[in-house]
């Protein structure tokens, strides 16, 4: 079995290769649910919905997340009504989806059962399992005013373009790992750390309590991909982030971040200059290609992080 920490948009094109390569029922990704929120009485769980979409082949491909061929009667309907609140995008179709969470939430069933019946809807065979059952915030403090705001404010609202002074989970204390969480850490053969935000994507997996340490304990078959190339991101804020929390937006930066759990990082051949100090971190480094342009790159850099 393979087992996937898993965030975002990185996270959903790479396991998109992973299907290639791999049986879908021989994968678990444990996805984070950090950035979820309540929006208009809707529980909306953004990665675990962009990772599904993907893999379903129904994202929106212009922006990575959302679904194609979209329609916005209702959010028209709702700014004509209190136009302040409705700055997040939810579409006709993307509304279905979080009428069917929350309505199950409502019921008392679990995130994972609902989040496995929203995967057979789509026909997806692999294990999506939220990395907690319960809610657990990221938010944000501001570096200008200490004002803290909420993830959706500080990406959607800001459009991540405010600087950050500091990240923290909250209820992350008292949240406990899904069931089979630890059990897909233990059984896998590999572990694989997508390449994901470090802080905002794969941070608030590791911080559960009791991932982080079952995620070392396995360190020698773990595996992260970084999400930084030559000093940047392909898409969202992490580059900027690790700077703004003192930390180095390089590849050096993510082996330093991940040294404890991770034995293994592949970094991208626009980097491979750096590959010695990677692993002066006490890291193994592999360069390979890391840009994931289409279904052929994604299966590539799959079957290296296999290999």
């Amino acid at each position: 079995m393979i087992t996937v920490l898993a965030g975002g948009v990185g996270a959903a094109r790479y396991l998109a290769g992973l299907l290639q390569i791999v049986d879908a029922d021989d994968i678990t990704a444990i996805v984070n649910t950090g950035d979820d929120t309540w929006l208009h009485g809707l529980r909306v769980c953004p990665d675990l919905d962009t990772i599904t979409y993907t893999l379903a082949g129904a994202v929106n491909p212009e922006t990575g997340w959302g679904l194609v061929g979209e329609t916005w009667v209702a959010l028209g309907e709702l700014r004509a009504y209190e136009e302040a609140r409705a700055w997040f995008a939810l579409g006709d179709r993307d509304i279905g989806t979080h009428l069917y969470r929350t309505g199950r939430l409502a019921e008392g069933a679990t995130l994972t059962d609902i989040t496995a019946g929203i995967t057979r809807r789509w026909g997806l065979d692999l294990r999506l399992v939220p990395m907690t059952e319960d809610e657990v915030a990221t938010r944000f403090t501001l570096a200008d005013g200490g004002e803290e705001i909420g993830f959706q404010d500080y990406f959607v609202g800001h459009h991540h373009s405010v600087a950050v002074s500091a990240v923290r989970f909250a209820g992350i204390d008292s949240a406990t790992p899904s069931p089979g969480v630890l059990d897909a850490i233990a059984a896998a053969t590999r572990i694989v750390v997508a390449p994901s935000n470090p802080i905002v994507s794969i941070g608030p997996v590791l911080a559960v309590p009791g991932i982080r340490d079952a995620i070392a304990a396995r360190r020698d078959d773990v595996v992260a991909v970084s999400p930084i190339i030559a000093g940047g991101t392909v898409k969202g804020p992490a580059d900027r982030l690790l700077v703004e929390l003192g930390h180095e937006a390089s590849v050096v930066g993510v082996a330093r971040l991940y040294a404890d759990v991770v034995g293994t990082l592949v970094i991208d051949d626009a980097d491979a200059h750096l590959a010695d100090d990677v692993e002066a971190e006490g890291v193994r480094c592999v360069v390979a290609p890391t840009l994931m342009h289409g279904p052929p790159e994604s299966a590539a850099l799959a079957r290296v992080t296999l290999a």
